[in-house]
């Protein structure tokens, strides 16, 4: 989700305007995607390279994040969505990581659209993370090394038991993946869009949608 501060700085207003209509995209994705029937929609909220930023404008971001688990999270109970979040979230804290534990806690049990959230997320060190974990159990003598393949790596991500992505969208006209969910994307198709995150709105999740409607998706194989 990119283009915040420069959809701010266009309209002359500080970086934090930019991040709050970004807020009201999320709203507007997350009611298009469940309208599109989509079971899966992971947001790339806050990137481990996030923490780089300015101070201000990383106290910014997490207030936001605050409000918005305070705020949304009981209307997304009541329409049945799954919330989990992913990445190195002990980083803002007991108080806030309190909130998000609440938040996975009372959504647990819902059927609907499952919202991953990546926050302080790094497609790297999520791999790191896994092998590391793996590593461990070789060296208690509870894995043998050959036994080792893509799926016991996958079980070991944070994102164990979530399908992976169909789609990758960025948006701002960047065309990189900036560390998101490397592991995960290798068959992903990506679309990249021109325009700014605060400017998605349901309109411009059709015209994803039917974009990858048109891919031809062969996983290495030949079209039949």
């Amino acid at each position: 989700m990119d283009g915040n501060g420069r959809w701010a700085a266009s309209r002359g207003l500080p970086r934090i305007a930019g991040h709050r209509a970004g807020a009201e995209a999320v709203t507007r994705c997350l009611r298009a995607a469940r309208r599109q029937g989509v079971e899966y929609l992971t947001l790339y909220a806050f990137s481990s390279e996030n923490w780089r930023r300015g101070p201000d404008e990383v106290a910014d971001l997490t207030g936001l994040l605050r409000f918005y688990v305070r705020h949304k999270v009981a209307e997304l109970h009541r329409e049945q969505v799954r919330i989990l979040f992913v990445g190195e979230v002990h980083r803002f804290g007991s108080d806030l990581c309190d909130e998000l534990a609440r938040a996975e806690q009372l959504t647990a049990h819902n059927t609907g659209l499952t919202l991953l959230l990546a926050l302080s997320y790094g497609g790297r060190n999520d791999i790191v993370q896994a092998t590391k974990a793996i590593a461990r159990a070789v060296q208690r003598g509870e894995l043998d090394p050959d036994t080792i393949d893509e799926n016991m790596m996958s079980r070991h991500l944070l994102t164990a038991g979530i399908p992976d992505p169909d789609l990758v969208v960025r948006t701002s006209g960047e065309h990189r993946i900036s560390n998101f969910l490397l592991w995960q994307s290798a068959y992903a198709e990506f679309v990249f869009l021109d325009s700014l995150w605060p400017d998605f709105d349901e309109t411009t999740f059709a015209q994803v949608l039917e974009i990858y409607g048109r891919r031809e998706r062969r996983f290495g194989a030949r079209p039949a």
